[in-house]
């Protein structure tokens, strides 16, 4: 005869849902631990990756600036360069603009053909560039015209040596330069000096068409000198 069921033992389903309750509040613990530390370091790492990104930026930004400042400050000195050419050059316009005034003025002196300035300018260890300023307000309206040659003393090898027109351009029976004013006139060129030559003294000479010649001479000091405008 079989034995009768036996009565169901509720304290072993409520042992049961308790076991399964711990397991699934394990298993919700691990979901809200572990992966909330896998998702904290990516989001850590996206973070770190972002700011080195900012920081390159930042940096591509302040070498941007960077230049831009230097180009600036190269801006600034050339205008400051550019300036100051220019305030020598009304000063030197200035200057002539007086000198024109005394020469052709009512008040100006009355002088015939002469050299009223000469200016050299060094090209290299022996070439110079020579201006001079030649005038005449004697005969009012009057054309002078001629030839300009130059002559230069100096030393050499303890000597005293004189270097002629034709010796300065390295040329035999070279041309004065041609000049032809009513009032005053730049005549330029170029001359050379030997090697070893200390000049002391440049002569400029005038040969016009009619009348006799001209010379005037400088210093090699005060032809060389630096000064403000073509004229003195």
């Amino acid at each position: 005869m079989s034995e009768p069921a036996r009565p169901f033992d509720l304290r072993w389903l409520r042992h049961g849902l308790f076991a399964l309750a711990l397991l699934f509040g394990a298993w919700g613990l691990w979901r809200a631990l572990a992966p909330d530390d896998a998702r904290s370091a990516a989001a850590l790492e996206r973070r770190v990756r972002a700011q080195q990104a900012q920081i390159e930026q930042l940096q591509q930004k302040l070498a941007t600036l960077a230049r831009s400042d230097q180009i600036s400050r190269e801006a600034n000195r050339d205008l400051q360069s550019t300036l100051a050419e220019r305030d020598e050059e009304i000063a030197g316009l200035r200057a002539d603009v007086a000198f024109y005034e005394r020469l052709v003025g009512a008040t100006g002196q009355r002088r015939g053909l002469t050299v009223h300035a000469l200016r050299l300018q060094a090209q290299s260890d022996s070439a110079w560039h020579f201006t001079a300023t030649l005038t005449q307000n004697l005969v009012r309206g009057a054309i002078s015209r001629g030839r300009v040659t130059l002559a230069v003393e100096g030393t050499r090898g303890g000597r005293l040596q004189r270097l002629a027109w034709a010796d300065l351009r390295q040329q035999p029976d070279a041309p004065g330069v041609p000049y032809s004013f009513k009032y005053f006139q730049q005549i330029e060129g170029d001359i050379v000096l030997p090697p070893g030559l200390a000049p002391v003294r440049i002569t400029v000479r005038l040969t016009p068409e009619r009348g006799p010649a001209i010379e005037e001479s400088f210093t090699w000091a005060e032809a060389t000198a630096r000064e403000p405008g073509a004229m003195r």
